[in-house]
């Protein structure tokens, strides 16, 4: 009940110029006297671990430096000759590409071809696995690269803000297919390809990207397409974006680009944590 009483209020109220709000008073300069206690504040609230940021909580200057804060060295070990997850997350959804079919949650679906935006580039997925994981915002919010190879195309999607939480979940039907998302397309080094979707949420102020200026709630609202040539070389574990807040990254891996393992619906998981085996390598 209380989840739809959620959805109904915000399907009235301006939700991108509520998100572009929170993101300016995220960005705003906190006193450095303050710092510590709202930090610490926000952290016990939320369940976030301040003890693994990387600097003093006095060197985070915005509520934002600190959502974005880099861990110190080492916290997340990187698994190796695997797919690795890109973020620090819960796993909303797991399963095989069929018919061009996601699932969103239990009894709910929605198109791989409005995902990606592209009906011809999802046929490429089909038979493939996939996963969804949410952040939370006690989760570290930097997005990685789940394995080694070389990015190809980048594209804005834009579209609406709802949350990406349970309630919505439930009831927002084609939810990361409507909400606004970066479909950032990456060849494997051994083959195939993988989807990196990185999908923004209501009080998101941006979600961006290390290798381009392409950022969700844009004033622009419209398509925005990137070919890269030559292709941006990375490296399973690199930088790839982050959010300013939480939200959902959904992950599609071709049936060659190597397999997405079994993952339990509401298991944590952290980025650099093996998630699936690649492909062998060629002879």
């Amino acid at each position: 009940m209380f989840g739809r009483l959620l959805i109904a209020l915000l399907s009235v109220l301006p939700k991108h110029a509520l998100s572009r709000a929170a993101g300016w008073l995220a960005t705003r300069t906190v006193p450095v006297g303050w710092r510590e206690s709202v930090y610490r504040g926000y952290s016990q609230l939320f369940g976030a671990k301040p003890e693994e940021a990387a600097l003093p909580l006095t060197q985070y200057v915005s509520i934002n430096a600190f959502f974005t804060r880099e861990l110190k060295p080492g916290l997340r070990p990187l698994a190796l000759d695997a797919i690795v997850s890109p973020v620090d997350a819960a796993v909303g959804a797991y399963g095989v590409v069929n018919a061009g079919t996601l699932v969103q949650a239990k009894g709910r679906t929605y198109s791989l071809a409005s995902l990606l935006g592209n009906a011809e580039l999802a046929r490429a997925f089909e038979g493939g696995t996939y996963t969804t994981l949410y952040l939370s915002p006690k989760d570290y919010h930097r997005i990685h690269v789940p394995m080694s190879g070389r990015i190809t195309h980048a594209t804005y999607v834009p579209g609406e803000l709802w949350p990406v939480n349970a309630a919505a979940v439930t009831h927002v039907p084609d939810l990361f297919a409507v909400n606004e998302r970066i479909v950032v397309m990456l060849e494997g080094d051994r083959g195939g390809r993988m989807a990196i979707v990185p999908v923004g949420a209501t009080m998101v102020g941006m979600t961006r990207l290390v290798f381009d200026d392409l950022h969700t709630n844009a004033r622009r609202r419209e398509v925005q397409r990137r070919t890269y040539d030559p292709p941006v070389p990375v490296d399973a574990g690199g930088a790839l974006g982050h959010f300013e807040f939480g939200s959902t990254v959904v992950l599609v891996c071709s049936p060659d680009a190597g397999v997405i393992e079994p993952l339990t619906v509401g298991a944590s998981v952290q980025m650099g944590q093996r998630i699936g085996a690649l492909p062998a390598e060629p002879v």
